[in-house]
């Protein structure tokens, strides 16, 4: 994929044949940059997908946007492990591996506080 690829055409790339991978993922958010019928419509031909636009409001200074909130959060949990700080790994696979790793001692640990 070349790397002056729009978001928009990106994302079809990267998408495809993930749904097989996804089967419980039925609908997804996305910033301005994804806005627009002709995308939105066919997302949800290739994938069956629905996706949600999270707009920005017009007021200035730091204002909260629903749901914006989660992808930031889960960033800052990514960014606590080291090895994800920085982008060290030379293929794509072996970072996604480490994202992996790194999501599953989470859950891990949430889960033994709750019990």
């Amino acid at each position: 994929m070349p790397a002056d690829i729009s978001d928009r055409k990106g994302a079809f790339y990267l998408l495809e044949g993930k749904r097989s991978f996804l089967p419980c993922l039925s609908h997804m958010y996305g910033d301005g940059g994804y806005e627009g019928h002709n995308f939105i419509e066919t997302l949800k031909q290739r994938t069956g997908w629905t996706l949600t636009i999270v707009k920005r409001s017009n007021k200035h200074g730091f204002n909260l946007l629903p749901k914006r909130w989660i992808v930031e959060r889960t960033f800052a949990w990514l960014n606590k492990n080291r090895r994800l700080s920085k982008d060290y790994e030379l293929h794509t696979q072996t970072a996604e591996g480490f994202i992996y790793l790194a999501m599953i001692r989470l859950m891990l640990r949430r889960k033994s506080l709750l019990s």
